[in-house]
């Protein structure tokens, strides 16, 4: 079979991919980027980025057309999020948790609850947080100790979650209480609680080393009477609702990584052709030339990576079967995480003194890179995932 260079699309987005990235890149670069040095040097929420994605339907893109979205297959949000990731990984925490937040009550909600809650998020009216951790359950997160008890129509909720991203900024919590103690990862359900309702609470910021534009606080919920029609799914099935949500927006992490990498590899290559040593451009230096050529090959092996497993998330969205996405989301995940650490880290080593200083972009972008190993399941968990699910 023989097909000319136009139509032989397998490994390439479509046009409308492209399209969607330059849009995201330009609109990244002239409204987001300005203020991504002075977010993270103040801590402070990127609300202009948030004000410019949500002018631009582009806070949450993946919410179906039919709750008022823009219905965005999975690869069309890992763009979103890597182009935004690339100038400020902090406002890619919007998108990316937008989709962690609200995707439980996507894949396992009543039809109700997805009109209440999908509809003000893709207004931009709401924001969508996802509450699983707690103090003593991380990576263990079935050991959870928050409690949902019945109490007629309503569940009444106890405890204390962790290392909640937007806490306090979102509207809405996806949260894993236990409902029966004796069964443990099937004995956790899923509830939307709003940071409205009676005895919610959060924790002061925490002080981080990365992405300091997203608030990362706990959520305490002391007596928190929620309806029992805001039970995502059914009872006992919370847990597994988290995994599968994990599966799905493990791919987003990697995206954030990607764009972390892409915009460290951009500045550092704009750098070597200005910045001269010997009489000329480092850059004409094979040593530094072989530092960029594997920072490039590995973003490149992380991106291909990356895409493929978003092609699997929508195809199994779509209701086609499990294609190893299990895998796929964790080697994705894991793979993008640990290339973006290294191509930073040689990145901030080409600026050399000027890279480990705050008037250039590296140091930050190294910081950011580190979050990604971590959350969302440690790279370490994900070797577990990837081992115990392997194709």
């Amino acid at each position: 079979m023989t097909s000319s260079g136009y139509d032989f699309d397998l490994y390439r987005p479509s046009e409308e991919h492209d399209m969607l990235r330059d849009a995201v890149r330009s609109l990244a670069e002239a409204k987001i980027a300005p203020y991504a040095a002075e977010v993270d040097e103040e801590a402070r929420f990127p609300q202009e980025a948030l004000d410019a994605l949500v002018a631009n339907d582009l806070h949450a893109v993946h919410v179906p057309e039919s709750y008022g979205g823009s219905g965005a297959d999975a690869l069309a949000t890992v763009i979103v999020i890597e182009e935004v990731s690339r100038v400020c990984a902090s406002s890619s925490l919007i998108p990316a948790v937008n989709k962690l937040g609200s995707l439980p009550v996507i894949l396992s909600g009543s039809e109700e609850l997805k009109k209440k809650y999908l509809a003000p998020l893709a207004k931009g009216d709401a924001m969508f947080s996802y509450c699983l951790s707690e103090p003593d359950a991380g990576s263990d997160a079935a050991g959870m100790k928050t409690k949902a008890v019945r109490d007629g129509d309503s569940y009444v909720l106890n405890g204390v979650k962790r290392w909640i991203t937007n806490a306090g900024v979102s509207e809405y919590y996806t949260v894993m209480a236990v409902t029966d103690p004796e069964k443990r990862s099937k004995g956790i359900s899923a509830f939307v609680v709003e940071k409205s309702d009676p005895g919610v609470s959060f924790g002061a910021p925490e002080k981080k080393l990365g992405i300091k534009g997203s608030p990362t606080r706990e959520v305490y919920l002391d007596n928190v009477r929620v309806p029992a029609d805001r039970m995502i799914g059914a009872e006992g099935s919370g847990f597994a609702t988290a995994m599968k949500t994990l599966d799905h927006t493990r791919i987003t992490i990697a995206a954030q990584a990607l764009g972390i990498a892409q915009g460290a590899l951009d500045y550092a290559k704009g750098y070597v052709q200005e910045r001269k040593q010997f009489g000329k451009p480092i850059g004409d230096f094979q040593g530094v030339q072989f530092m960029l050529a594997d920072m490039a090959m590995k973003l490149e092996a992380a991106r291909q990576l990356t895409y493929a497993a978003a092609a699997r998330s929508e195809r199994v969205a779509l209701g086609g079967g499990k294609e190893d996405l299990t895998f796929f989301g964790a080697a994705a995940k894991c793979y993008a995480s640990d290339a973006a650490m290294e191509i930073t880290t040689d990145a901030v080593q080409l600026l050399g003194g000027y890279g480990y200083t705050r008037d250039y972009p590296l140091e930050r972008m190294m910081r950011d890179a580190k979050i990604t190993q971590i959350y969302e399941g440690t790279n370490q968990v994900q070797r577990i995932v990837m081992a115990r699910n392997l194709p």
